[in-house]
């Protein structure tokens, strides 16, 4: 646009002097000379009217140069540093996300986060300060953010006003808490999901206002002393992934407001879901937060609740299209 600008006034200007008696040469020797303002003598003594065209020549191709060469000389610039060019289209993608996703931390956790968020083709940001990772994995298609996520001008530029959830996955206690301490006061409506490495700091990220804290270590030993116990039931239970073959098992949570659009609220049984998509129904999640497992087929929705289902992939896939979810 700058150029086109440029141009415009160039030939605007040949044009006005060709008309005004002037040889094409001439005109656009006149012209350059004016827009570039060097203060050469005129080709020919100019009378008023060609006076008048020259004054409104010279106004406009100040304005319109000067903007010229900002707009170029910033182009330059830019795209001589690369990472500033970077960042812009990193923030403008961004500025366009709303109910997405912030991880903090792309260490082990963080990245297992990250591949579930895009198994369910969830928005998401990661923020890592760590320049190395982060163009480590800059081709796998995942938003970076470089900066400390425990900065609050770092998570306004991730967007935490607009977005759903946080998963603070840094490997410090300490760090995790003043994120969650950060987000709270934020976004107070924002879910909050941190790692914890020490169990003292469970009810200490609690207290700073973590909805659910993840103790991997916990997690990974109570696992592993299950494969002993139980293995046949934790093999099966590793099996329900959102992705896989035909015959693997999904899992799935489906709101109210989807499966009873009209707000009416049914049974369980009036619902049919499993003849609809070839789901099961296995847990329901009351208004209040109680899990039922199992529940029973008389057992009425209520506003606010949530269903769990499980089924293969082309069954889960059949249940968001019929539900759109």
């Amino acid at each position: 646009m700058a150029l086109l600008l440029v141009l415009s006034v160039l030939v605007i200007g040949s044009v006005g002097y060709w008309m005004f008696g002037f040889s094409l040469v001439d005109s656009i020797y006149m012209t350059i000379i004016t827009v570039s303002t060097v203060g050469f003598k005129e080709v020919e003594p100019l009378g008023q009217n060609e006076k008048i065209f020259t004054s409104i020549l010279i106004l406009s191709s100040i304005f319109i140069v000067g903007y010229a060469i900002k707009v170029i000389t910033e182009n330059i610039i830019s795209r001589n540093n690369i990472v500033n060019l970077r960042r812009k289209r990193v923030q403008s993608k961004i500025q366009l996300l709303k109910d997405h996703i912030i991880v903090c931390g792309f260490g082990r956790n963080g990245r297992q986060a990250v591949l579930k968020l895009k198994n369910y083709n969830k928005d998401f940001v990661v923020i890592e300060s760590n320049e190395e990772v982060i163009d480590d994995h800059r081709g796998d298609g995942i938003l970076f953010l470089d900066g400390d996520a425990t900065q609050d001008e770092v998570l306004n530029l991730a967007g935490i006003e607009r977005a759903s959830t946080l998963i603070s996955a840094l490997p410090s206690d300490a760090d995790n808490l003043f994120i969650v301490l950060s987000a709270r006061q934020l976004n107070p409506h924002l879910k909050i999901i941190s790692r914890a490495t020490e169990e003292t700091s469970y009810q200490k990220l609690k207290l700073a206002g973590a909805d659910n804290v993840i103790l991997p270590d916990k997690i990974g030993g109570d696992h592993m002393a299950s494969l002993v116990v139980v293995p046949d039931l934790v093999e099966f239970l590793d099996n329900l992934s959102v992705s896989g073959e035909d015959d693997s098992i999904n899992v799935e949570q489906i709101p109210f407001e989807k499966v009873c659009p009209s707000g009416e609220e049914l049974t369980i049984r009036d619902l049919d879901l499993r003849r609809k998509t070839g789901c099961s129904i296995i847990g329901y999640k009351t208004p209040g937060g109680e899990y039922i497992v199992n529940p029973d087929p008389s057992l009425k929705l209520e506003q606010g609740s949530k269903l769990i289902v499980i089924g293969r992939p082309n069954q889960i896939e059949s249940l968001k299209q019929q539900y759109e979810v």
